[in-house]
């Protein structure tokens, strides 16, 4: 099995913690901001409470991998995806309420059990995925503070 790997990026938001976290457990805002090629899909009823169940796909052509993921970690402010399947690791999304709005902090911590998925994830999709959380919280950022405008605060 391959070792640990973690990807971790913040961003401040100048929106409430509130407003950001809405973000992460609206599911129609989330699409506004996850890479165009991902989509997450609750198997079952929609939820972000502990113990329930989603399913992430990217949209390759021909092959549409997935990940099963279920919360387990919930708390106001916190997020803890678990994810099994080609990755196995958890992605933690925590709001940190600011003076002047919100420090969203993501940490994905995985493992790629498959030698051969993770030889090729660590020579051709490491940097891309790397950047790509990066962009994706700049998206996040963007509909956080689109929306609390739309709140009047």
């Amino acid at each position: 099995m391959s070792p640990s790997q973690i990807i971790e990026h913040t961003i401040y938001i100048q929106a409430s913690a509130t407003v950001t976290e809405n973000c992460l457990t609206d599911l129609e805002l989330m699409h506004r901001w996850l890479n165009p090629l991902l989509r997450c899909e609750p198997i079952g009823s929609w939820s972000t409470e502990q113990g329930s169940l989603s399913r992430f796909t990217i949209k390759i052509p021909w092959l549409q991998p997935s990940l099963r993921s279920t919360i387990v970690e919930r708390e106001p402010g916190l997020i803890v995806w678990e994810f099994k399947g080609f990755f196995k690791g958890r992605d933690r999304w925590e709001c940190q309420p600011t003076k002047q709005g919100t420090m969203l902090l993501n940490r994905f911590e995985f493992t790629i059990p498959n030698p051969i998925v993770s030889w090729g994830f660590n020579t051709f999709a490491a940097k891309f995925t790397k950047k790509d959380m990066q962009a994706q919280l700049r998206r996040l950022k963007r509909v956080a503070e689109e929306e609390y405008i739309k709140s009047d605060k």
